[in-house]
């Protein structure tokens, strides 16, 4: 069982409100990986995730069903994709991965010898 706010909920059906920057369909769990961190080991349900204090926190309840945060580099929640978050779904493409297309279609035209 998973403890999201005052409930408690099943692993398997479970889904989450989110911070309206994350978009995640079902229940997220983190891992705090900080080697001297005392919750290391532990998994949490992530709430949501945010910049708090000009920081990059996850929030979880803890088993005080308290509202708990912590630094996201202390844990295994990956980094947001900052292109994504910029391009807010209006791109399809990077450039560096069209560029690195150009690149590729080059080399492989080149050794066919097309004109």
């Amino acid at each position: 069982m998973l403890m999201i706010g005052p409930e408690r909920i099943s692993s398997r059906s479970s889904s989450i409100l989110y911070h309206e920057d994350i978009v995640a369909p079902i229940a997220t769990t983190f891992e705090v990986t900080h080697p001297f961190h005392p919750k290391r080991g532990m998994r949490f349900v992530l709430t949501t995730r945010r910049q708090n204090w000009g920081e990059d926190r996850v929030m979880y309840y803890d088993a005080n069903r308290r509202l708990c945060s912590m630094l996201a580099a202390w844990t295994d929640v990956p980094v947001p994709d900052l292109f994504a978050q910029a391009s807010a779904g209006r791109s399809w493409f990077r450039v560096d991965d069209l560029l690195a297309l150009c690149a590729l279609i080059d080399e492989l035209l080149g050794g066919l010898n097309v004109k």
